[in-house]
């Protein structure tokens, strides 16, 4: 566990005598931050000795509601379980009156418990251990997608694209557009900037498949530290939405007309030399990386809740509109969900394509690596990749409903295997409360559908 060293603290507040105030977050299953606010002189004793937070913060819904039958709340008094600072999390934030930097914890193996349990960053830590273990080194990246909203709804209380520099609101779909970008200059100037203060290796920035879609990559890197980054990322790019008078939300399907919002994850693995198992003149890559997008596909449904977790998640299952419906792979393919890109044979990989925006960094990279043991472990064979248009070749499609997928986990042997019997228990448990209180609220689309025609 790389939590940090008390120099890093010392350094920073000699550094930056005027912060005032500390941002300290944690995140939990569901991907949302959640912390204190502290004081500058509180900072080093968080260093020494670690921050008390509720065992509840790792167990609640989407919502922020307790949920009684994960075994943090009642079961264990809701007792204190003491979190520490991340190396190198500890970073200032430009965009904020007062003078405020943040620094990301984790729950501590054993004075953490109860909530280590369900420390999402602990499970990722797990999976990527079994993998080093037998000498495979997992490297990371992500592409982040998101809109960009106005802050204002419009005139019927929904979501709207954010005006954009000329004033006028962005109606088309210009895919690759630089226009597009331009008229985002301000707030692309401020969010690389932010990026570089914070060492987020952000690079491509592209206008995506709707208006006011933007995607950024982030570079590739060690595991652990790329997902670090992805997580820090999409706080980073909410708060400089803020900043500017926008909204940017990763929510997998904001409009049911346009493109809804994917994290697509690239992934290889390495000899403990930094060498790629995956390296190949073929296309196709290694019999290693067939092995890997084999567990990866043999793990899919099982795994599916990690990757789309909302709801909403699954209404960006469309046919033609580049999210993936099938348990399908390919090379140099944008229709299946496991696309091999093209490029120099030392930069070959895997791209993970189901994973909506909304999902958890490192839930689904935990899900993910652990296909990837899967299949190195037991060969496993993926069969031939498609080639043309997977979405009419595809025999087999994915769930696109919650429940289905919620329950393919619950019953998953495998996943309990790979994942944890304890985290699973606490995350079911969340998901299983979120499923319940979805269900039940009543809103305008039942009253558009069953008010009159019942």
């Amino acid at each position: 566990m790389n939590f940090a060293a008390l120099d890093e603290a010392r350094d920073f507040l000699a550094a930056n005598p005027d912060i005032d105030m500390i941002e300290l977050f944690i995140l939990d299953a569901n991907g949302v931050p959640r912390g204190k606010l502290l004081h500058r002189e509180e900072l080093l004793a968080v260093y020494e000795s670690g921050r008390p937070l509720p065992s509840t913060i790792l167990g609640l819904t989407l919502n922020g509601d307790d949920v009684e039958n994960s075994g943090l709340v009642w079961d264990v008094g809701d007792i204190d379980c003491r979190a520490y600072p991340l190396a190198g999390s500890l970073v200032r934030l430009p965009w904020r009156q007062i003078p405020t930097a943040a620094v990301q914890v984790s729950m501590h193996p054993q004075e953490g418990m109860p909530a280590s349990i369900a420390d999402p960053r602990h499970l990722l830590i797990k999976v990527i251990d079994g993998l080093k273990a037998e000498g495979y080194h997992p490297v990371m990246a992500c592409e982040l997608e998101f809109y960009l909203l106005d802050a204002k709804r419009d005139g019927n209380g929904r979501p709207q694209p954010a005006l954009d520099a000329d004033g006028g609101r962005p109606r088309s779909t210009q895919v690759y557009g630089l226009r597009e970008l331009e008229q985002i200059e301000p707030f692309l100037a401020d969010l690389y900037a932010a990026c570089k203060l914070q060492g987020i290796p952000a690079r491509t920035a592209i206008s995506e498949y709707a208006p006011g879609q933007v995607e950024i990559t982030l570079e590739h890197g060690d595991a652990l530290q790329a997902m670090d980054q992805a997580v820090r990322y999409k706080r980073l790019v909410k708060a400089v939405a803020h900043k500017h008078g926008m909204q940017a939300t990763f929510m997998a399907k904001p409009f049911d007309h346009l493109a809804g919002t994917g994290m697509h994850m690239h992934v290889s693995i390495a000899d403990a030399a930094g060498r790629n198992l995956f390296a190949s003149e073929d296309p196709a890559g290694t019999p290693l990386l067939r092995q890997a997008v084999g567990g990866m596909l043999a793990s899919l449904l099982e795994s599916l809740l990690l990757f789309c977790p909302n709801a909403n998640s699954y209404r960006r299952f469309q046919a033609n509109s580049y999210a993936p419906l099938a348990p399908t792979w390919g090379v140099d393919n944008r229709t299946v969900s496991l696309r091999v890109p093209g490029g120099p044979a030392n930069s070959r990989h895997i791209e993970h394509r189901i994973c909506g925006a909304d999902a958890n960094p490192y839930l689904a990279a935990a899900a993910i690596l652990a296909g990837v043991h899967r299949g190195l472990r037991e060969q496993l064979d993926p069969g031939d990749p498609v080639q043309g248009n997977g979405y009419a070749q595809a025999t087999e499609l994915l769930p696109t409903d919650w429940l289905t997928s919620l329950i393919a986990l619950e019953q998953s042997a495998w996943a309990r295997d790979a994942l944890g019997r304890e985290f699973l228990g606490v995350y079911l448990a969340v998901k299983r409360a979120e499923y319940r209180q979805f269900m039940a609220e009543v809103g305008e689309q039942d009253w558009r559908w069953y008010l009159t025609q019942a």
